[in-house]
């Protein structure tokens, strides 16, 4: 039989907190992280799109300066979360050749790369600096904080858009699973608030332009919906073997019970319309995780806000749960946050595991008028989660036809 996979340890930096606590308070409470941006850049390139949700807190408040100084910031998000995830494990001894890390991104060093551009440009070859590399590399983040913690049994990078994250918890389960690893560090960062993904995801009508109103801009499943909002930050988990969670008496937020991860292969941005692979995606993790319909009870969706979007998410969470899906409470926590590209599934699987083990969904925000073809069951104001043994979901899907779903059970 299969290890038994747990989280024992969060971690988080995002728009709506600094860290896991203050995060969970203002995902309860129901606090938009959207802000007008004030960067010369904004009005030097006229942008189209002028706001976006920055991470509360910067990583250089945390960092040393030397630290800060030889890493991107996605790689400052994700050695910000690790840190705080390790901490909250309370693991003290560990052998390191049986610890992991996969930890995710979709862009990557973005403000490196470009900010080396423009040195190369500006000022000629002897000018770039020799830490560029290491620093664009989109394994950076999880190269950092494997050196951090000292992990030797495989530092792994899934890259696939917005379902990176997700797909990373989704690998530790597995290397865990197959005896390869004891613990791993899971997650997943980013830190593309740069004037040329602005421009890039502006050009593909993906952004919101409600520039004269950030904190209402991003509203899954409203009739009014016009586009996603940028965000930043990173989000980490522990997962840890249950067998070695209870010998050092660890606290375990939840299991990480399953997952699934399937491919589109339809089109390069657009979802496939009858959400055909995240439907298997859905079947798939429910499958691994030996979860049947009326188990489940809350989702933490994908929901980002864009017309084109939402709409495939619901037809399937109604092909894979039948009618259970109007008994399910769903958060679509991207109103608050905005969208953390490759960290987005990773902070929000720190939610879902803290909505299992609290028994508390956490909110969406900016739902005037609800879509009509998007009947969920939405949660507007934070609510209570059953009791008993429960069943929580987490989808992902990205650019590229990429879906992740990840399961947990209360433990």
């Amino acid at each position: 039989m299969a290890r038994k996979v747990v989280i024992t340890g969060l971690g988080a930096t995002t728009p709506i907190g600094g860290d896991v606590p203050t995060m969970w308070k203002n995902a309860l409470k129901g606090v938009s992280g959207a802000r007008t941006l004030e960067d010369d850049w904004v009005a030097r390139y006229e942008l189209p799109v002028t706001f976006a949700c920055r991470a509360s807190n910067k990583p250089d408040e945390v960092l040393t300066r030397v630290e800060a100084k030889r890493m991107d910031p996605s790689t400052q998000f994700a050695v910000v979360a690790s840190r705080e995830a390790w901490k909250d494990s309370g693991i003290e001894e560990i052998d390191h050749d049986r610890l992991a890390v996969a930890f995710a991104t979709g862009i990557g060093g973005v403000w490196t790369l470009l900010d080396a551009w423009d040195t190369l440009r500006d000022k000629g070859p002897r000018r770039v600096l020799p830490m560029t590399v290491p620093m664009l590399m989109p394994n950076g983040p999880s190269a950092a904080v494997s050196m951090d913690l000292g992990a030797r049994a495989g530092a792994h990078t899934p890259v696939s858009a917005c379902a990176s994250g997700t797909e990373a918890i989704a690998l530790g389960v597995d290397l865990i699973r197959a005896g390869k690893a004891d613990v791993v560090m899971t997650g997943g960062a980013e830190a593309a608030i740069h004037p040329m993904p602005i421009a890039a995801f502006s050009a593909m009508q993906a952004l919101s332009k409600r520039n004269d109103d950030p904190e209402h801009a991003s509203r899954p499943y409203d009739l009014d919906r016009d586009g996603f909002v940028m965000g930043e930050g990173a989000g980490a988990l522990v997962l840890e073997a249950e067998e070695h969670a209870l010998a050092r008496g660890a606290r375990i937020y939840a299991e990480l019970a399953g997952s699934g991860v399937t491919a589109d292969a339809y089109h390069i941005t657009a979802p496939d319309p009858e959400g055909l692979g995240a439907t298997r995606a859905l079947k798939a993790a429910m499958f691994d995780a030996r979860a049947q319909a009326v188990d489940v009870v809350h989702v933490n969706a994908h929901a980002t806000s864009t017309p084109v979007g939402d709409k495939p998410e619901y037809t399937a969470l109604k092909a894979a749960l039948g009618n259970q899906v109007d008994n399910v409470s769903v958060s679509a926590t991207k109103s608050q946050t905005g969208h953390l590209l490759g960290a987005s599934g990773a902070v929000e699987s720190v939610m879902t595991a803290l909505a299992v083990y609290e028994r508390k969904a956490p909110v969406t925000i900016n739902l005037d008028n609800q879509d009509p073809e998007i009947p969920l069951d939405v949660v507007t104001s934070a609510r209570d989660l059953p009791s008993g043994d429960i069943v929580a979901l987490n989808n992902s899907f990205g650019f590229g036809g990429h879906n992740a779903v990840v399961v947990f059970r209360n433990a």
